[in-house]
């Protein structure tokens, strides 16, 4: 067995052929695809089984001591419950205390004053809500938030886990307040944020004008789009125009936010003058079973009763979500963040003290830091326990429910600790560095391909910011190298492959296991991820496709345009 004390670096190349080594690298995520997607496997079990096969791969392959390895698989696991579950827990638990509450019904029909067309409603939820909780929140949050509001508002639950998953996609580059971006930024060797938050802003701003219409899609089919496509572009366009516009200010980290809250107030207003054509059947379309085998029962499908809805009443019903945006708002401001930073406890994690990183630094592994109190769970849960407060719900009466929540996501939490135990080992070995090493390898095409490595990262670590860690440094380092040649300069062509590992990372959180997990538990139907990925897979392929298009394009004279010249 290897000594603890053993110094490990990884190497991108340990087999000695760049496309050996990264052909045995991606057997982890070939096997999470096909287990989950293929075989139809239990998301815990298609998770541990390739959890163990890049474990395998790391000490046989990579040369991993196999104390190093346990020990950071061991600290993944940890940090996929603390933050990672804590966060959807205290999500899941906030919405559940609106329900017992008696609350949640009002705000149903309050969504229906808006409009009484369901599709208009998804949209608004997903899309714009969506944005506005992952502009605050991230971290999966409003996948669940908005997953278990679009089953109350009448979507069967695998649609609205589907639609929560698509629409988070287009905020998640600025998501947790410009997170992504920023750490882009760092790692990728750029003093100015802006240097980079401009070419992802207008790559997914871009994607704005395709996902509400695949929305629809999903929704209601043909009908969804030819009834709904008016509002979809309203949407999408003002989403995407304040995206491009922030993106590109001192403002970048509050793009989601502004956006999010922009484009509600437009949608509004546009629903003043626009009527959808639609007929009596919508209600009954979007309630049907898209997986009967697991879907038994149908979602409801009673019409709203707006009647008997007073000011105090919507006031009342929107009081959870008013209080996030307040106390989120709050969190974001300089002083609070740093005094809330102050609870967190920071570590030596034990027996990684000797590893390094790929450059041959000290990893950031090495040391853990417990954030108790300042990542968005502390806030959600007290938003959840002051929303008990005002709704005279019983102490009692809610920790009964965060129990049952907690039980009810027993399966989610072992496969979220799973993968996130995965993406440790598979980074900390030098599997995922393997892996782009390769691709990056593809010369003057490189552009068209820089995406997926941010699609790659993000699918297997199910977070964005982390995609941008692993592989920032290395979209730098090829821009260095190919951008002499190129219509963009060596600036220009560092610029557009950093931006583009934000933006590619933006279309592998849908299908990333951990996201996959979450919508499941927040639909009530554990066990359910392998239907998920089987049916939103193509639409991840599409977006990302069309954004290693875009950014292709925009390294040749055709749109190079669209790079900010802003240098850093």
């Amino acid at each position: 067995m290897s000594s603890l004390l053993e110094v490990f670096q990884p190497s991108a190349d340990p087999l000695g052929s760049q496309w050996l080594s990264a052909l045995v690298a991606v057997i982890p995520i070939v096997c999470m695809l096909v287990t989950l997607g293929a075989l139809r496997w239990k998301a815990h079990v298609a998770g541990a089984v390739s959890w163990a096969l890049a474990f395998v791969v790391a000490i046989l392959a990579f040369k991993m001591p196999v104390m190093m390895a346990v020990s950071s698989s061991f600290q993944g696991f940890v940090y996929g419950l603390f933050p990672i579950v804590w966060i959807l827990l205290m999500a899941i638990w906030m919405y559940q205390v609106t329900v017992i509450s008696g609350r949640f019904e009002d705000l149903r029909n309050t969504f229906f004053l808006i409009s009484d067309d369901p599709r208009v409603l998804g949209l608004l939820i997903a899309f714009c809500f969506g944005g506005l909780l992952e502009a605050l929140a991230g971290f999966g949050a409003p996948v669940a938030i908005a997953a278990a509001m679009l089953v109350a508002v009448g979507f069967s639950p695998i649609r609205a886990a589907l639609i929560a998953l698509l629409a988070n996609t287009v905020p998640v580059a600025f998501g947790a307040v410009g997170l992504p971006v920023i750490q882009a930024a760092a790692v990728g060797g750029f003093e100015n944020v802006l240097s980079i938050s401009p070419t992802t802003g207008r790559l997914t701003a871009i994607l704005c004008l395709v996902v509400p219409f695949l929305l629809l899609a999903v929704m209601d089919g043909k009908k969804g789009v030819k009834e709904c496509w008016p509002f979809g572009l309203v949407v999408g366009v003002t989403f995407g125009i304040v995206k491009w516009i922030v993106s590109a200010t001192p403002l970048f980290n509050l793009t989601e936010l502004i956006a999010a809250v922009v484009s509600v107030a437009v949608a509004i207003a546009f629903t003043r003058v626009w009527k959808p054509k639609g007929d009596a059947e919508i209600v009954a379309r979007i309630g049907r079973p898209v997986d009967p085998e697991l879907e038994t029962e149908t979602a409801k499908t009673e019409a709203a009763d707006t009647s008997n809805l007073t000011g105090s009443k919507i006031f009342m019903a929107l009081v959870p979500y008013l209080l996030v945006i307040v106390v989120f708002g709050v969190a974001a401001i300089d002083a609070v963040k740093n005094f809330l930073k102050l609870g967190d406890v920071k570590f030596a994690w034990p027996g990684l003290s000797e590893m390094m990183d790929t450059a041959g630094k000290a990893s950031s592994h090495q040391n853990y830091t417990f954030q108790w109190a300042s990542t968005p769970g502390i806030l959600l849960a007290l938003v959840a326990i002051l929303t008990a407060l005002i709704y005279k719900v019983s102490m009692k009466d809610a920790f009964k429910e965060l129990w049952v929540n907690v039980v009810k996501m027993k399966f989610a939490m072992l496969t979220i600790g799973a993968v996130v135990a995965l993406a440790y080992v598979m980074g900390d070995s030098g599997q995922t560095f393997a892996l782009g090493k390769f691709i990056s390898g593809a010369g003057v095409i490189y552009p068209f391909l820089a995406p997926v490595l941010g699609w790659i990262g993000t699918y297997v670590t199910g977070s964005d910011t982390s995609a941008n860690i692993l592989f920032s440094g290395l979209q730098s380092n090829v821009g260095q190298q190919i951008g002499e040649a190129s219509a963009l300069g060596v600036d220009g062509m560092r610029q557009l492959l950093v931006g583009s590992n934000a933006a590619g990372g933006v279309v592998g959180k849908m299908i990333s296991p951990q996201s996959l997990a979450i919508a499941s538990s927040a639909i009530g139907l554990a066990g359910s991820e392998s239907a998920i990925l089987r049916r939103i897979i193509a639409w991840s392929f599409v977006l990302l496709f069309l954004l290693c298009l875009l950014a292709g394009l925009m390294s040749t004279p055709v749109l190079s345009w669209l790079v900010s010249p802003m240098l850093g």
